[in-house]
């Protein structure tokens, strides 16, 4: 059987996979439905349809560069049914300055796979 923290490392690996891709709809999987993203910009976006979409509309921006998530270390509560990933992200686009900072990612253990709960990112630079 795989360590929690090799599967959600292996499920992170396979999102940015699909952001570097411009993949949104593969995304799908991994968030559940009602799963919430707080955006550098300190905007929320609430449910998975509504962060595939948010999604799409940034890979269909020519002068999107993309995201990378770098996963530094996951706690995992007693229970082994949720996770918490912490790490550093960033993001760029062709003609403006990269945006970088730190992420928390709460997973939750349904049906036996790791799926993303809620995301926040900080922008620092």
């Amino acid at each position: 059987m795989i360590a929690p923290a090799d599967a959600i490392l292996a499920r992170r690996r396979l999102t940015n996979r699909f952001i570097a891709g411009r993949e949104a709809m593969r995304l799908g999987p991994v968030f559940l439905p009602a799963a919430v993203v707080i955006a550098g910009d300190g905007s929320v976006i609430t449910g998975r349809d509504a962060i595939l979409a948010a999604f799409a509309g940034q890979f269909a921006d020519p002068g999107f560069g993309g995201y990378v998530r770098t996963p530094e270390r996951i706690e995992l509560d007693a229970e082994g049914a949720r996770a918490a990933e912490h790490g550093r992200w960033t993001a760029g686009w062709k003609d403006a300055p990269a945006q970088s900072g730190p992420y928390l990612a709460v997973w939750r253990k349904v049906t036996g796979q790791w799926m993303i709960e809620s995301e926040t990112f900080v922008t620092t630079t």
